[in-house]
């Protein structure tokens, strides 16, 4: 009985095991969806798509914790059941894909004009942002009827908006932000009725909003800022009574702001900074009581400001910026009844040299940022005095106005960026500045400061971005550590500017222990010795080294920058050879050496340099020929003054793909200027246009320019210069070049400048130059060219020293006399012009050619002005991390 008792112990703990298994196998066949779920005709569609594009990379805005580090559809196929893949939802019922999730996945190629998402028919949600999409959307994406969203956002979408997006009747959200979408807004937007987000930032749209958006009375965001968009203030949205953010921020709105704009009641955020506004800011807006943000800097606002009748409970307005406008007048006092404001910007203010009473800021006691610059006032800011207003004030921007630092008492509250460019400051303000832990940003550029840059600076532990430029400087002090920071906590700084002051002495070595440096600008000063080896312990984070105009010496360093984007040494005494290393910086787009005395020959592998865009080898010592090559993104290059010398082959032209190619939609799109990514610190450069050395402070992306002169070139100039459309500026000057001019040149039909002096050529001006309308400046004189001079406007109105010494060449009836009897022989002259009369005829024709020569060149022609860079990054400007769209003011000053 005992071991029948011991097994009816036994059998049902074992019954009760296998029963526990079964119901856990059970519970999680009920958890899981049924296996296969999607039907074959949709997992077929799911996988079509993905075979028409490619999976590469994943954008840098898509490395955060927010999203896999890998492409979601890799998991696609490894089931059957596609309902089961990453990125997939279906309907728990009917199995079919409801939603399509393909954001951040690494998917580059182009939507197919059938592509097999349309027979996904049941889609509610499809969204692949941070792609790499290009090409337009095909209209077959109207075929997804049942959509409520679709988000397309950050690709490269290009052409118009498909109208046959106007069959999604369902959606309630659309986003096409940060594309390179061309043409108009639809107008059958506006019946998508059930819109309540419509985003189409950073774009190329052009036109008025459709009035056909006063349908949309669900909607809540709009957001069109960054386009090209035009016209009044659309009023239409006045309509919208429900709108809560309105972005329409840089486009080209003008006129005024309606008065009625209180109607929009709900508004939360309205950003339309970047445009031309004009007239009175009505004083009605500030009066709604949602609106916590106003960003209108950066308009043509004039007059004096008001902010009505502000009621007595305290405003909801948290970020205000109105700078950079043409308010004239005082500061309103009600400024001190926004008591909740923590972002506030008044920057070129024109007080009319009144005195301000800077005490109306106290009340402001939530106060962090604080942009006062350039208010035309006499009153000088005392710095101490003036933080003490606002003991939450961080960020403080203060530049263009009186400022004293000389006040020895100690500020409580820490500063994490300070201003302070072109405030005639002569002292370093050590006694702020030395206990600021926190402080990130830091300009005091444009002064009068003397002296030495203090060695504990270096040492505080967040300072990323110091501009030193454009004082008196005379060195960097030595730590009582050897000059080194190694026992020191190391610095982050990102961004070190010290360009035109009068350092002397090697560059110190302390540079290199920076080790996030990004940017390094010591241009203009007096540094000698050679460029530190050092500074290859930057290898990983240096993007761009600027030492022009200096006193350096020795040859160019070796060393490898992985990620070198401008490397400008000219104007120094560099000699030897240009280092074959350097065809390893594959990140390089600017390269300039002129003016030193490098000995080699033509650098043809740079041309393997994939992202080249500017080479600058002028004035040099340079020989022999140069060797075709392809230089596939070039778009400036200057050798000129040199010693090169050979023929250049009649297609030596014909790889230079960029210079034929430009003014693509994603040029358009891209920032205007080259430079590092920020928008203080910009790729500059002296380029010989229209006979004359001009400073390019700014360097336009879209300007193309080719300068062989001062050499010694021999042949014909190659025909496949005709290939080059978008070249701006051809430089053959003072070679030895032989045979005609190529008619090709006529296909330059955005040429500007032209010189091809002091040469060999012969036979006639090609009569295609005539048609060059864009053509201001042209010199032939010194060769031995005949026939007709063209007839083309821009010929009639050049000085005659622009044909000079082409003894064959013949005038037209409309060109003036004077060039007619500059170039007939004495013997056949009938009478002679007093030599007066001849120099103030020939100016007339010379202003007369600089006025018609100004129109067509006036876009490539403002960026020749010389501009500095003095204000900070947007990412410094908003240490809140709010919204990215938000119209933080980025003026140039």
């Amino acid at each position: 009985m005992k071991g029948f008792g011991n097994s009816t112990i036994i059998i049902p703990i074992s019954l009760c095991f296998i029963f526990l298994i079964f119901i856990y196998h059970f519970e999680d066949v009920l958890a899981a969806p049924p296996r296969h779920l999607c039907s074959p005709e949709q997992r077929d569609a799911l996988l079509a798509f993905k075979n028409e594009l490619e999976i590469g990379q994943l954008q840098q805005n898509c490395m955060h914790d927010s999203f896999e580090s890998h492409p979601r559809t890799e998991s696609w196929g490894n089931n059957s059941d596609c309902c089961s893949w990453k990125g997939i939802k279906c309907n728990a019922k009917s199995g079919d894909v409801v939603e399509l999730d393909l954001r951040c996945s690494g998917l580059h190629g182009r939507f197919h004009s059938n592509s097999s998402l349309q027979n996904l028919s049941n889609l509610l949600a499809l969204r692949l942002s941070g792609n790499d999409f290009s090409g337009q959307i095909p209209s077959s994406i109207g075929n997804l009827f049942h959509l409520t969203s679709l988000d397309l956002s950050q690709n490269q979408f290009s052409g118009q908006i498909p109208n046959s997006i106007r069959n999604l009747s369902h959606l309630s959200s659309l986003d096409l932000s940060y594309n390179q979408f061309s043409g108009q807004i639809p107008s059958s937007i506006g019946n998508l009725s059930q819109l309540t987000y419509l985003d189409f930032w950073g774009n190329n749209l052009v036109g008025e909003i459709p009035s056909s958006f006063g349908n949309l009375n669900q909607l809540t965001s709009l957001y069109v800022g960054i386009n090209m968009l035009s016209g009044s203030f659309p009023i239409v949205l006045l309509n919208l009574t429900g709108l809560s953010e309105l972005y329409i921020s840089n486009n080209q709105f003008s006129g005024a702001l309606p008065p009625n704009i209180t109607s929009l009641s709900n508004l939360r955020d309205f950003v339309a900074n970047g445009n031309a506004f004009t007239g009175t800011i009505p004083s009605s807006l500030f009066t709604i009581p949602s609106l916590t943000s106003i960003y209108l800097g950066g308009n043509q606002f004039n007059g004096t400001l008001e902010f009505g009748n502000i009621s007595s409970s305290p405003s909801n307005l948290e970020e205000l910026d109105i700078g950079n406008n043409n308010f004239k007048g005082p500061i309103p006092r009600s400024i001190s009844r926004f008591v909740n404001l923590s972002y506030l910007g008044l920057s070129h203010f024109d007080t009319q040299g009144r005195p301000i009473d800077f005490s109306i800021f106290s009340p402001l006691n939530s106060l962090e940022y604080l942009d006062i610059s350039y208010l035309n006032t006499t009153t000088t800011i005392d710095l101490n005095d003036f933080l003490s207003y606002s003991k939450s004030l961080s960020d403080l921007d203060l530049s263009g106005n009186h400022v004293s630092t000389t006040n020895k008492s100690s500020v409580s509250q820490e500063i994490y960026s300070l201003s302070l460019s072109g405030c005639g400051i002569t002292e370093f303000p050590a006694e702020l500045l030395r206990t600021q832990h926190e402080i990130e940003f830091l300009d005091i550029s444009n002064n009068k400061i003397e002296g030495q840059v203090p060695a504990w600076l270096w040492t505080l532990p967040n300072l990323e971005y110091v501009n030193l430029s454009n004082n008196t400087f005379i060195g960097f002090q030595t730590s009582n550590k050897k000059q080194g920071l190694s026992s020191v906590r190391k610095p982050s700084m990102v961004h070190l500017l010290g360009a035109n002051n009068i350092f002397t002495g090697n560059i110190p070595s302390f540079i290199c222990e920076l080790h996030s440096l990004n940017t390094l600008d010591l241009s203009e000063n007096n540094f000698n010795g050679s460029i530190p080896p050092c500074l290859g312990n930057l290898n990983s984070t240096l993007s761009d080294l600027n030492l022009r105009q200096n006193n350096l010496s020795g040859g160019l360093p070796k060393d490898i920058f992985e990620r070198l984007r401008s490397f400008d040494v000219g104007h120094n005494q560099l000699v030897g050879k240009l280092p074959r290393s350097f065809i390893r910086f594959s990140t390089l787009e600017v390269l300039n050496v002129e003016s030193n005395r490098i000995n080699d020959t033509f650098p043809f592998w740079l041309g393997s340099l994939q992202k080249l865009q500017v080479l600058v080898l002028r004035s040099n010592a340079f020989y022999g020929p140069i060797h075709q090559a392809s230089f596939p993104q070039l778009r400036i290059i200057d050798i000129s003054h040199n010693h090169f010398d050979g023929t250049l082959p009649s297609d030596y032209f014909s790889k230079w793909t960029a210079m034929s190619s430009l003014g693509t939609d994603e040029d358009q799109s891209s920032e205007k200027y080259m430079g590092g990514g920020f928008p203080y610190y910009y790729n500059s450069m002296v380029l010989m246009n229209k006979g004359v050395e001009m400073e390019l402070a700014r360097i336009l992306k879209i300007l193309t320019a080719i300068d062989f002169s001062g050499n010694k070139f021999e042949g014909e100039i190659p025909k496949s210069i005709g290939l080059l459309k978008e070249l701006c500026v051809l430089n053959l000057a003072n070679n030895a070049f032989t045979g005609n001019i190529p008619s090709s040149v006529g296909n330059l039909t955005v040429l500007e400048s032209l010189d091809v002096s002091q040469n060999k050529l012969s036979g006639e001006i090609p009569q295609e130059l005539g048609e060059l309308s864009f053509l201001a400046y042209m010199n032939f004189s010194q060769n031995q060219l005949s026939g007709l001079v063209p007839r083309g406007t821009q010929f009639q109105t050049q000085p005659c020293s622009s044909f000079g010494d082409n003894p064959g060449l013949l005038f037209g009836s409309s060109l003036d006399k004077v060039c007619r009897d500059a170039h007939t022989p004495a013997s056949h002259k009938q009478y002679e012009t007093p030599e007066s009369e001849d120099e103030d005829e020939e100016e007339v024709i010379s202003w007369i050619a600089a006025a018609i020569g100004f129109i067509p060149g006036i876009v490539s022609g403002l960026t020749f002005g010389y501009i500095l860079v003095s204000h900070k990054p947007e990412w410094f400007m908003n240490p809140f991390g709010r919204n990215n769209r938000k119209g933080r003011s980025t003026t140039t000053h």
